[in-house]
């Protein structure tokens, strides 16, 4: 529905650069370039001041981004609203995701999403669970999903799928043999957290603190920012892990990592959708948050893991 020179000014605008513009919006740089000058031409102003590599909005331009930004939401409250009315969703979703859910659980959500709303442009931004929490404050996305507690009272959770943090150590660890761990074993081990943020290593430190280790743990060697870092740390001897068993039953097979089992430890928690507090999200958000939740609960329940792919 919108122009396509404002869409491609917009993009100039937003990265000042036509060559990120051009790779936004899957064009080639001459392209974008063909366009802009059409504009200033029917306009007769110049938008864009060019000096060297460097790329700067002209009085005019500015004004033309401000006009162009409101007839941008303009276009999609169209769309939004024509949609919850047809009952055709179309238009943006900006989906923010916690970097296990977003590596492990979201790509087959998102096929399944994206098959049964085909005119729904999706994007995605990943992160640790505070990261997502503040995109969300700042509108930067519709909605969340999450692998921590939000800790914030503006914004409202929902569980959509249950997971567990399993221990890992490298295929050849003394452990592998042992029917369980003791606590007094794992205070003693080199251990390997996520960074500050993730929710994963909350839900972690709670679980450790209730049954006896304090913070900071003494035996922390690495902090690292994605489940996929500690694997592979604990793959080549670095320490040992506590990870989604949704990230660790892909690489079980693999011969490389196994699980071992802590003495009085299970720590299950929740993957949650998260929105900000009031109403509940609708339009394409809605759909969204309903696909998740009803989805999750009869396709991705507790047990499943291993058989995800081939369901999917």
């Amino acid at each position: 529905m919108e122009n396509v020179r404002l869409r491609v000014f917009r993009a100039v605008a937003e990265t000042l650069s036509f060559h990120r513009a051009a790779e936004q919006l899957g064009l080639t740089q001459p392209a974008v370039t063909l366009h802009i000058k059409a504009l200033e031409n029917s306009l007769s102003a110049r938008l864009f001041d060019r000096t060297g590599n460097k790329v700067a909005l002209t009085p005019a331009g500015q004004i033309l981004h401000k006009h162009a930004m409101a007839i941008a939401a303009i276009v999609k409250k169209a769309e939004k609203e024509i949609a919850e009315a047809t009952g055709e969703h179309a238009g943006d979703l900006r989906v923010g995701a916690s970097t296990s859910i977003a590596q492990y659980v979201l790509p087959r959500l998102l096929g399944r999403f994206q098959f049964k709303y085909p005119r729904v442009r999706l994007s995605v931004i990943s992160g640790n669970t505070e990261e997502i929490v503040d995109h969300l404050l700042a509108q930067k996305i519709d909605i969340g999903l999450i692998e921590g507690p939000a800790l914030r009272r503006d914004v409202k959770t929902e569980a959509f799928l249950d997971d567990e943090l399993v221990l890992i150590v490298p295929a050849n660890h003394p452990w592998t043999g042992e029917s369980e761990v003791t606590m007094e074993e794992i205070k003693s081990a080199p251990l390997l957290l996520r960074e500050h943020g993730s929710g994963t290593r909350r839900v972690l430190e709670m679980a450790l603190e209730q049954v006896g280790m304090k913070r900071p743990f003494a035996n922390v060697i690495m902090q690292l920012d994605s489940t996929e870092a500690i694997i592979s740390s604990v793959e080549v001897g670095l320490g040992i892990g506590f990870v989604s068993r949704w990230a660790v039953e892909q690489r079980l097979p693999l011969g490389r990592i196994k699980k071992a089992h802590v003495a009085g430890l299970r720590i299950p928690r929740a993957f949650s959708l998260v929105y900000l507090s009031g109403p509940r999200p609708r339009g394409i958000a809605g759909a969204f948050r309903r696909f998740v939740l009803e989805y999750s609960a009869s396709n991705l329940s507790e047990g499943k893991a291993p058989e995800l792919a081939e369901k999917l």
